[in-house]
């Protein structure tokens, strides 16, 4: 087949291809950063990950699963498509926040899941029963007083990184990636 035939064909098949989830990425999520904003980085969690942080923390259809730094929402939606629970994301990037909105929206979750753009430091948490993050240690750190605080029974669970001296009650490896729970007590 002739090369130009071939680049024809290629060209059709990327077009006909399904463009889902085109129009949910964000547009600059990764932007200029306020200074505030400095010790903040979006590095999406794989959703092998996404599905043995859920796993650990047993989330059930009882559960409000609230994401702290929830990027484009795949921990909200996840808990809402797979597991029947309430999810809500809390994220400082507004682009983010419409690209989490856009893929609840093509999976039907609205009703399901909510985003909030806003600080996490400021996020009220009280209705969570499930708390997941992949924030940094220095962040982890400062909020570890806060979570500590949340009503007992409350589970956390962190991609990667730990609470400061606090220590998890369970930590385990998925995709060689560092899962961590602890349960407030």
């Amino acid at each position: 087949m002739p090369r130009i035939a071939l680049a024809a064909l290629s060209l059709l098949a990327v077009l006909a291809a399904p463009q889902a989830h085109a129009q949910c990425a964000p547009k600059n999520p990764t932007g200029p950063v306020p200074p505030l904003e400095a010790d903040l980085l979006y590095l999406p969690t794989p959703h092998p990950v996404v599905d043995a942080m859920l796993r650990l923390a047993g989330v059930t259809r009882a559960d409000v699963v609230v994401d702290l730094g929830s990027g484009d929402g795949r921990i909200p939606i996840a808990a809402a498509r797979d597991f029947g629970a309430r999810g809500i994301g809390v994220e400082l990037d507004s682009a983010l926040v419409e690209s989490a909105r856009c893929h609840a929206r093509e999976a039907g979750l609205e009703k399901s899941v909510e985003f909030r753009h806003q600080d996490l430091f400021a996020a009220d948490l009280r209705d969570a029963t499930v708390i997941t993050l992949f924030l940094l240690p220095e962040v982890n750190q400062k909020l570890a007083p806060r979570l500590r605080a949340l009503r007992p029974g409350t589970r956390i669970v962190s991609h990667r990184f730990g609470l400061g001296d606090w220590k998890p009650d369970r930590a385990i490896e998925a995709d060689g990636h560092p899962l961590l729970l602890w349960i407030v007590r």
